[in-house]
């Protein structure tokens, strides 16, 4: 019989936001921290920091198509391995504040400079898609 495996007090930052599924993999999450979107106690992390239960953890998401996200969430638990999507739930509080209703964001508004000419249709498609269409 082997001796129970004891569990770390704390682990990589990027191996925590890519078990309890913050990432779609490891490598996304050390990107996210190489490029400064990863946030350990209000501190920029590089992907070694160590994270241990009661530190938070901010990670700004950006997904193609929609406006980047921040993520705020306190570590209840360290995991190594990427877990199920219940059981990542309960290693983690998620304090991330709600999303503005439609109504109150900023509306974006397209200004071409006078006598441009017509836009292209790649600046279509972009006038397009802040009127929201």
């Amino acid at each position: 019989m082997s001796p129970a495996r004891e569990l770390p007090e704390k682990v990589r930052v990027d191996a925590w936001i890519w078990s309890v599924r913050l990432t779609p993999t490891r490598t996304a999450a050390a990107t996210a921290c190489r490029g400064g979107h990863v946030r350990v106690n209000g501190d920029r992390a590089k992907p070694a920091t160590l994270v241990g239960p009661g530190d938070e953890v901010r990670v700004r998401l950006t997904r193609p198509g929609a406006d980047p996200v921040e993520r705020v969430v306190v570590v209840r638990r360290v995991l190594v391995k990427r877990v199920s999507a219940t059981l990542a739930a309960e290693a983690l509080e998620d304090r991330t504040p709600p999303p503005l209703p439609r109504t109150e964001r900023p509306t974006a508004v397209a200004v071409r400079e006078r006598g441009a000419g017509r836009p292209t249709k790649r600046e279509r498609r972009a006038i397009e898609r802040l009127r929201g269409h």
